[in-house]
């Protein structure tokens, strides 16, 4: 069991943004809902197809050309989404005049009458997503003007330009949220927007936007939510959207992102600038209360220690900004963008898959609040823990270059809120003796795909102490040594080139996770170096680790809160004792060497706890899968449509063996002294042929032989 699958958690602040479109939709068709009846109970009825539940009248799907008109005239939420309508005419709503919410989705919508909501002045939320409303867009603009009371509406998916937009927009100015998602949008200005000043959320991904021009948010003072992402913005140069609560700009082709430096407190708490095309450290406002930065998926790079340069002139860009009549020049120091940016209040920061090659001297210093940092799949080669890390709870630095960590001399509880920390696929051959020191709270440790060893018992005295080793010091282990970490539960050493462990290698450590995987070797066939967790384990991978015929029977039944363990990859030719563990769930043997299923005996260990076995891709053999009862066994194995079995020098699949006896395995119920026979009686026949014929090619030399040595005449 991998542990990077249990490091991948999303920033709940990340996925609101990416959620607007769903909001909407959420809110257009329950936002107004009284959904249960005075006595607690939900009513529901279906009249011409359309379902009824108190004040919803739920169309949609039903191949309808027009509006109904037979539904409650009360009805306060309708859906038609699905329907062919293609036009939406004037008196199409007009027994409806208590509706609240209109939800006309992917219903081929070229055209909607001017007048079509003349009596819906109740109306509050609008979706018209999916249609193709640029085809009448001025007569449907007329439409939407009528609705004075309209708070939400879903434009999205109709090919607008920006200018359809605008016109569609104008004069709605109870307008609370908006999407314009999967447009044609090109270039915002002021005018698109403009009267807009109740706008909350504000959803434009999936255009084709690559200008914004100044002043295109000024009139909208009460924008809290700003979704750009998908879009084609190469670069965002003074910001100063400081209304904002958060901001997607990913998927973007933004080479900066500089914001304002006027002193303004910035409410902004998200930013995502992930998959883009940054080459620096973005330049934050000085005044932000900024907790989730997402620069995934980058060009980035700290470069002022690799740029050797003796003029500071040499180290600053300056922007040239032209906005009208007006020009301002803006000077950025490029090699320390990120000092000037207030980071005091940032909680998450993932800075993967970019190019980092080193982190700048103080840059945790900066975030004290930073919880949560990613920076996996980068180019660090180093890491220098020169101070305590306050509160960060999980450090991710897989799949990077890293060949040594440093900690400086005498620290101690440098990881002490620490809960999870990911190292896996790089270059360690070990960790520094003292990281682990007052670390009360790691939970979560992968060193996955590093040569690393683990250090033998007893240990130097340095060791024991859990202090750093001094660099003059030539006997210095090079190992790791995870005993007596009280607050470890999981670990993962998949495919660290371990040698055999020795006894007590996990020894006061009460883990209940442990991966050995592409260890070859590393338990020598015997169980005992994981006795001492053996109380607490839950889950235990020992795949592709040579368990072979020669090792002794395997047995678990001394560890009764295993729920998942994984045998696949080795040579079994046995199935292992499960029967002491109670609360084994999970049980994989693929890939061994079995050649028969297990007896009656042995399948009862596994048919009392365990929900799921897994026993394919082993060389069984079909002669012993003719006994019903086997086969019946068979079907309560998780992946018994894929056991497979030898017969008659092929691979068969046992769900297509014939029925009865197979053909391949009739010749063991033959007698086998006929069978004996049949085999002995073409030798002797060789044989016999064979004797004749030399008898008959040397009998005339040898009976001349015998006539000239008894020297008498004989009558032939």
């Amino acid at each position: 069991m991998s542990l990077s699958h249990l490091l991948l958690s999303v920033h709940s602040a990340a996925l609101e943004m990416e959620l607007l479109p769903l909001w909407l939709c959420l809110g257009f068709h329950f936002l107004p809902l009284q959904w249960r009846n005075g006595s607690g109970a939900a009513t529901a009825v279906s009249q011409g197809g359309c379902k009824l539940v108190d004040a919803l009248a739920d169309c949609q799907g039903q191949n309808l050309a027009s509006v109904p008109i037979s539904l409650l005239t009360h009805s306060q939420v309708l859906i038609l989404d699905d329907n062919p309508l293609k036009t939406l005419w004037n008196h199409s709503l007009q027994p409806y005049s208590s509706l609240e919410s209109l939800s006309l989705r992917s219903c081929q919508l070229e055209c909607i009458g001017c007048h079509a909501f003349q009596e819906q002045g109740r109306l509050q939320s609008l979706a018209l997503a999916d249609n193709s409303l640029s085809e009448n867009y001025k007569e449907t603009a007329a439409a939407l003007h009528t609705l004075r009371r309209l708070q939400k509406l879903d434009l999205s998916g109709n090919s607008l330009t920006e200018d359809m937009a605008a016109l569609m927009l104008q004069n709605l100015s109870s307008l609370e949220a908006v999407s314009l998602a999967r447009n044609t949008l090109m270039r915002l200005d002021e005018s698109i927007f403009e009267g807009l000043e109740n706008l909350r959320e504000l959803d434009l991904q999936r255009n084709y936007i690559f200008e914004i021009e100044g002043g295109t948010f000024d009139g909208l003072t009460k924008l809290r939510r700003l979704n750009l992402a998908y879009n084609n913005l190469p670069c965002i140069v003074d910001f100063g959207l400081s209304q904002l609560h958060v901001l997607n700009i990913s998927y973007n082709s933004l080479e900066w992102f500089l914001a304002s430096r006027q002193e303004t407190t910035f409410e902004l708490e998200m930013l995502d600038l992930s998959h883009n095309q940054l080459l620096f450290f973005p330049l934050l406002p000085q005044c932000s209360k900024l907790h989730s930065l997402l620069l995934q998926d980058n060009n980035m790079g700290f470069y002022k220690d690799l740029y050797n340069t003796s003029s500071p002139q040499d180290m600053v860009a300056q922007f040239l900004l032209v906005d009208g009549n007006v020009t301002n020049i803006t000077t950025v120091d490029l090699w320390e963008e990120f000092a000037y940016s207030n980071l005091s209040a940032l909680r998450f920061l993932d800075m993967s898959q970019n190019q980092f090659q080193y982190l700048p001297d103080g840059f945790l210093k900066k975030m004290p609040s930073l919880a949560r940092l990613n920076l996996n799949r980068n180019c660090l080669a180093t890491m220098y823990f020169l101070e305590p890390m306050g509160t960060l709870a999980e450090l991710d630095l897989s799949h990077n270059m890293l060949s040594k960590l440093h900690l400086a001399p005498g620290l101690t509880g440098c990881l002490r809120s620490l809960r999870l920390l990911n190292l896996s696929n790089n270059q360690l051959l070990d960790i520094p003796l003292g990281l682990f020191a007052d670390a009360s709270n790691i939970n979560t440790i992968d060193l996955s795909h590093n040569q690393i060893s683990l250090c033998p018992w007893p240990l130097p005295v340095p060791v024991l102490l859990q202090l750093p080793v001094p660099s003059k010091m030539p006997d210095a282990p090079s190992c790791v040594d995870f005993r007596n970490i009280a607050s470890l539960r999981i670990l993962s050493l998949e495919g660290c080139g371990l040698r055999v462990l020795q006894d007590c290698a996990f020894q006061g450590t009460p883990l209940t996770h442990l991966d050995l995987s592409g260890n070859w070797g590393v338990l020598n066939g015997s169980m005992t170096p994981l006795r001492a967790i053996a109380p607490t384990l839950q889950v235990l991978s020992l795949r592709n680790v040579g368990l072979s015929p020669a090792s002794t029977k395997l047995d678990f039944s001394g560890f009764k809160h295993l729920k998942e363990l994984d045998l696949s990859g080795n040579y079994l030719t046995s199935f292992p004792r499960v029967q002491g563990s109670p609360a084994l769930r999970t049980l994989d043997l693929r890939r061994n060497w079995l050649t028969a299923l297990p007896l009656r005996d042995e399948w009862e260990q596994f048919t009392g706890s365990l929900s799921a076995v897994y026993l394919s891709q082993n060389p069984y053999d079909c002669c012993g899968l003719d006994s019903p009862a086997a086969l019946q066994r068979l079907h309560t194995v998780a992946d018994w449509t894929m056991v497979t079995c030898n017969l008659s020098s092929k691979v068969i699949r046992v769900v297509e063996l014939p029925a009865g006896e197979p053909q391949g395995c009739k010749w063991e119920r033959v007698d086998m002294g006929l069978f004996y026979l049949v085999l002995i009686l073409p030798s002797c026949l060789t044989l016999l042929v064979a004797c004749t014929v030399i008898v008959l090619t040397f009998k005339k030399p040898l009976l001349q032989v015998i006539k000239s040595r008894c020297r008498f005449s004989t009558i032939y």
